[in-house]
């Protein structure tokens, strides 16, 4: 019969082995993602997906296909936290496709959590003059432009207007990050997250706002 821990949520496994099996499926360990088993939170995120492909036929083809490389829980201000969920870089395309329902689901999955999306790109490091590999790194391999990169899919589906960098008087910097003001309504609530999880990945303070719009 059906394993009574997962019986109600996944009718579709009749025994753990191969919901493991499902499980494993869903997570891909690109060549720069951890080395590790999967923690509680990939685990998770892993089965919503499972759950979501099972359940929501109109995501069902998406679904399938679609896979992570690892997922973190971030603490966000206000005391919670946020789910960041890191997907192969060849199929980031595929789930941008999906992302504003995927999240809307996920984020009903993970009732108090926030939920992002981010390709794991590699960065390589600037060769050194004793480094072995004298290769030229390209430029989308680079520190400054992964960090770009993590803010557009951070804030997808909406778009960076604008950015301004302020430099305080003990010399630390703050990016002002712009974004379209006609995903206001739909993103606003995520702000202070976006802030809290750049900070984490990079290390650097950003500000995310919608420019005030001039009314006549």
């Amino acid at each position: 019969g059906i394993n009574a821990e997962y019986g109600p949520l996944y009718p579709a496994f009749p025994n753990k082995s191969s919901l493991a099996m499902s499980l494993n499926n869903k997570i891909y360990r690109t060549a720069n993602a951890p080395t590790t088993a999967p923690d509680e939170t990939e685990t998770a995120v892993a089965q919503a997906l499972i759950d979501l492909e099972n359940n929501v036929p109109d995501l069902k083809t998406e679904l399938r296909v679609l896979q992570i490389s690892a997922a973190k829980e971030v603490d966000v201000k206000g005391g919670k936290k946020a789910i960041v969920v890191f997907v192969p870089v060849p199929q980031l395309k595929a789930f941008h496709k999906v992302q504003s329902r995927l999240t809307r689901e996920l984020e009903k999955k993970f009732a108090d959590r926030h939920v992002v999306f981010i390709a794991q790109r590699r960065m390589l490091r600037k060769p050194t003059r004793t480094s072995r590999v004298q290769q030229k790194r390209p430029r989308s391999r680079t520190l400054t432009s992964v960090h770009e990169k993590i803010l557009e899919d951070l804030v997808f589906p909406t778009e960076i207007v604008g950015k301004r960098t302020r430099v305080a008087v003990d010399g630390s910097k703050l990016l002002k990050v712009f974004l379209d003001s006609k995903d206001q309504n739909s993103l606003e609530y995520k702000l202070d997250s976006f802030s809290s999880i750049y900070r984490r990945l990079t290390g650097k303070d950003v500000v995310f706002e919608f420019p005030t719009v001039a009314t006549e």
